[in-house]
């Protein structure tokens, strides 16, 4: 397991409490796991996704990660409708492990109210919470 100096957690990225990134692109948000998420579980080997069209609240189960170790729920950080799936993860759900934040993304969401995002961690509020885990 990595320490928390060790992890890749991309400034411009915000951070919910279940480890999911989330980054707003336009008028959507992709969505995805942390670094430190995918190297808890280990390496995964099946991601259940939602469908396109598919519409969530903040806080909602959205999915599952299967690893060697454990199986995850995804949890929704913001609340949205889903406009696209990274069906890749099917084939290929090491992505996850591999690029947690480029090849790796989830979901992307429309979001019913962009604001929510604002509510999200920064790297540094992220960190801290994560540091009173050990």
């Amino acid at each position: 397991m990595k320490e928390i100096s060790e992890l890749e957690l991309p400034d411009d990225l915000r951070y919910a409490e279940d480890h999911e990134w989330a980054e707003m692109e336009g008028d959507q948000v992709k969505v995805g796991v942390s670094d430190y998420a995918q190297d808890q579980l280990g390496d995964i080997v099946f991601v259940e996704l939602p469908q396109v069209g598919d519409t969530f609240s903040k806080g909602d189960e959205f999915g599952t990660v299967e690893s060697v170790k454990a199986v995850a729920e995804l949890y929704m950080p913001i609340g949205g409708e889903i406009t696209a799936v990274n069906n890749a993860l099917e084939d290929s759900p090491e992505w996850l492990n591999k690029s947690p934040y480029q090849d790796g993304w989830i979901i992307k969401v429309k979001p019913k109210d962009p604001s929510e995002i604002d509510a999200l961690m920064t790297k540094t509020s992220y960190v801290e919470m994560l540091k009173g885990l050990q």
